[in-house]
């Protein structure tokens, strides 16, 4: 594997900024300093750069197997590399659900055929694969994705006696999808009798409402403290949601965390009448007021890691009327520069950047040697040129769908190199190199 040298980068991280150099050998941070004199294979000079650890995104739907006329692994690997998304965590409603441990390594292979980014799969839940679950390798898989909510595929889990059971036994950490199914169609059967078939998108957040995230978000807190679960709520779409969560306890010793999702703190219902469907998501984007809240309770702690949720629909699909349209957009290419956008904008520093996407979901998912810019480390960087504006537009966008919620957005910071497991994969925008990246670890 070839060096790299990186020269002069304004590095962020572990809540500071210096500038250094960095040398990187056999895939991993060799040596970090002020000055490094050495030949290497690959010299940059990112003197007026800032480096980031590359982003890890601890939710993604890359759709293979089973739906990839929406997407690929190879497709949207790619895209996250140009966004700065080092590694990802990919849930387990493809085609075939991945419910058996077969299936779920099924996906590996592919992966490690075809994913320019570092990976990982979680193994999935039903109503009655709990023996399945509870073989799962703690060392060498995220985790357990619950959805306590249908959202997209039929993996609802509902049933009171297989909840209690997955949450007293997991070996790992459980992921889990909140919404209350029974509210959700209770707001939905009251709209169809207002309105038929004809139901605006706008109304979205009502029918996945408020109500139906907060009584399972609680619930799901609930059993893990009962069970002293190891518990990750993901994508929190409420202001009320937030204060289920902690910010006094270190990160290390949490026992329930949750995620925020770019398009909950960027996006608010005021969206739906220019985005429509295309920022349809499950669970809903809300008012500003939750937007705001999500981002308070990203920056005390309440909420520990931002990601995507990436879910990929072709522009066909979500061009259907509100009932038919499906729910879940592409994100990945976007959603760094996105919330770099809002560093302009003042609302969050780099190093909380760092911190929240590449830190904290190293630290909530025990990854082995990954997250941080330290000696010994895997070398997953990002340099990124703060002032280096660009507009998303049909020509650069990457995923297979072909198309972006962020359209016609110009965004001030562009992704200069992307070094995944110490490959210069994406330099000066374009792919530099085709190698796959690495299965993730665990230490648990």
């Amino acid at each position: 594997m070839s060096t790299i040298l990186i020269k002069a980068a304004t590095v962020v991280n572990e809540n500071q900024q210096y500038i250094a150099d960095i040398l990187v050998k056999d895939g991993l941070i060799d040596k970090i300093a002020s000055n490094i004199d050495v030949t290497a294979d690959k010299v940059i000079n990112a003197e007026g750069l800032h480096l980031l650890p590359g982003a890890i995104d601890d939710q993604v739907h890359f759709r293979e197997p089973g739906l990839t006329h929406k997407a690929n692994i190879h497709s949207e690997s790619r895209a996250a590399v140009a966004g700065g998304i080092t590694s990802f965590m990919e849930m387990p409603n493809t085609v075939p659900n991945a419910l058996t441990q077969q299936l779920l390594e099924d996906k590996y292979a592919i992966a490690a055929n075809n994913s320019l980014a570092n990976y990982s799969f979680f193994m999935g839940a039903s109503n009655n694969n709990l023996d399945e679950v509870l073989r799962t390798d703690i060392k060498n898989v995220c985790g357990i994705k619950v959805f306590m909510g249908s959202s997209t595929g039929n993996m609802l889990v509902d049933n009171p006696a297989t909840l209690e059971q997955l949450f007293a036994q997991s070996p790992m950490l459980i992921a889990t999808h909140c919404e209350d199914e029974a509210t959700i169609q209770s707001n939905l059967a009251h709209y169809k009798q207002l309105m038929g078939d004809n139901i605006p998108v706008r109304l979205h957040p009502k029918i996945r409402s408020e109500e139906a995230c907060y009584l399972s978000s609680s619930m799901a807190v609930a059993l893990a403290k009962k069970h002293n679960t190891r518990l990750h709520i993901l994508h929190i779409s409420t202001e009320k949601e937030t204060h289920l969560f902690d910010n006094k306890t270190p990160l290390k010793d949490k026992r329930i965390t949750a995620e925020a999702c770019v398009h909950h703190l960027w996006f608010s219902n005021k969206d739906y009448e220019t985005k429509g469907n295309l920022i349809k998501w499950n669970p809903a984007i809300k008012t500003e007021n939750d937007r705001d809240g999500i981002l308070a309770a990203v920056l005390d702690g309440r909420i520990d890691v931002i990601a995507t949720d990436h879910a990929p629909h072709t522009i066909e699909e979500k061009a259907l009327p509100y009932l038919q349209a499906p729910s879940g957009g592409p994100l990945v290419q976007h959603a760094l520069p996105a919330m770099l956008e809002l560093y302009h904008h003042g609302k969050i520093t780099l190093e909380q950047i760092a911190e929240k996407m590449a830190h904290n979901v190293a630290i909530c998912f025990e990854m082995e040697k990954r997250g941080f810019i330290r000696e010994g480390y895997f070398a997953d960087l990002v340099l990124v040129d703060l002032h280096k504006p660009w507009q998303v537009n049909k020509d650069n966008i990457l995923y297979k769908c072909k198309w972006s919620p962020f359209e016609g957005t110009t965004f001030r910071s562009a992704i200069k190199h992307t070094i995944v497991s110490g490959n210069l994969a994406w330099s000066d925008g374009k792919f530099v190199s085709e190698v796959a990246g690495k299965r993730l670890s665990f230490v648990r």
